[in-house]
């Protein structure tokens, strides 16, 4: 009984370490589980081929329309058509007045119309 006794302090002082590095352990370990969105370096949409990075500028007038997007997600991956991370299917673009669309298109946005700068030919897979 005497062995039993000095036994269970020690017992009790190793099972609170291992229950103590679980739980620092458990703790400090990072689980994302959700990947329903994506880590996109910018916002953009897809036109003739050409990623347009969506500026916070905005024009007053817009030129005639020129397309609109066809396929959106939140989703980082490769998708054809005019697809866009930020706008959904419908959204329509338009030229600028005076600038060429291989510099810079507009989006529609809540009657607005936004900036996007030409920045590299979207690879499709």
């Amino acid at each position: 009984m005497k062995g039993g006794i000095l036994l269970l302090p020690k017992n009790y002082f190793f099972i609170t370490m291992i229950f103590s590095i679980l739980l620092i352990l458990t703790g400090c370990s990072e689980s994302n589980t959700d990947n329903s969105s994506a880590d996109w370096a910018f916002s953009f949409v897809v036109w003739n081929g050409y990623i347009y990075q969506l500026s916070d500028e905005y024009v007053e007038d817009a030129g005639k329309e020129i397309g609109e997007v066809t396929n959106y997600s939140d989703t980082e991956g490769t998708y054809s058509g005019n697809f866009s991370n930020e706008y959904e299917k419908g959204t329509k673009y338009y030229s600028i007045e005076g600038i060429s669309t291989d510099e810079v298109i507009a989006i529609e946005d809540n009657g607005k119309y936004r900036k996007a700068i030409r920045n590299e030919k979207y690879e499709e897979k």
